[in-house]
């Protein structure tokens, strides 16, 4: 599915990443990604060993963003990828590793 309304809308999505994704540079892979894609939005570790992020942009780039995910970098091993669209009047600048 495309079209002007996918490459304009701004679209917030929450994602929880689980697998071996801590200590593997993760967080950081995923802030250059997001800086390639245009995204805002921050990405952190949680206390169980996942990690947590908030993506905010055009609803394709969003959408990409989400499926490099489901793999992250290389030493990374993801077995789930689990969020939701927010609804959100903050507007991120930024990508940012918290």
């Amino acid at each position: 599915m495309s079209g002007p309304d996918l490459d304009t809308r701004i679209e917030t999505y929450y994602v929880k990443v689980r697998g071996m994704v801590q200590g593997v540079g993760f967080r950081h892979a995923t802030v250059r990604q997001a800086h390639a894609l245009g995204l805002g939005g921050w990405v952190a570790n949680l206390e169980d060993g996942s990690v947590e992020a908030l993506l905010q942009g055009p609803a394709n780039q969003v959408d990409r963003m989400l499926s490099w995910l489901r793999h992250g970098p290389p030493a990374a091993r993801v077995t789930e990828v689990s969020g939701e669209e927010r609804a959100s009047e903050k507007r991120y600048d930024r990508f940012e590793q918290h």
